[in-house]
């Protein structure tokens, strides 16, 4: 297959991703906004993590376009990045990785995988009542 089309391929299935996910977070938010009874869903925190899967910016262009006529229409999707860590064999340091390299920034050990960075999940939800 040629690389121009697997890329494209590639893109097409991680936006269709992010589509899913602009849809769960309409449907928690306007869940949570009608449970306490609120007009409108002013700001939605995310939290995603640089090795997640996940790009932002996707996921705040489905959200706009797929808000429209919800009460979360017009609604700000603030997001934290998480920049993702090693942790270090020998002095159990957590230090972000330099390139082409997994030394510790710390005591030079050998740093290993962490969790850190591959978070997602919806942090908060912002209503006016």
């Amino acid at each position: 297959m040629n690389i121009q089309l697997l890329q494209v391929a590639v893109l097409r299935m991680s936006l269709m991703h992010e589509y899913s996910v602009a849809c769960d977070i309409i449907r928690i938010a306007e869940n949570y906004a009608k449970e306490s009874g609120a007009l409108k869903v002013l700001n939605i925190g995310l939290v995603i993590g640089d090795y997640s899967g996940f790009i932002g910016e996707s996921i705040q262009m489905y959200f706009d376009e797929i808000s429209m006529g919800t009460l979360c229409e017009g609604a700000i999707i603030s997001i934290k990045h998480i920049s993702p860590k090693l942790k270090c064999r020998q002095c159990y340091k957590l230090f972000k990785r330099q390139p082409f390299s997994f030394a510790c920034s710390e005591c030079g050990g050998t740093g290993e995988p962490t969790n850190i960075g591959k978070e997602f999940f919806l942090e908060y939800i912002e209503i006016d009542s």
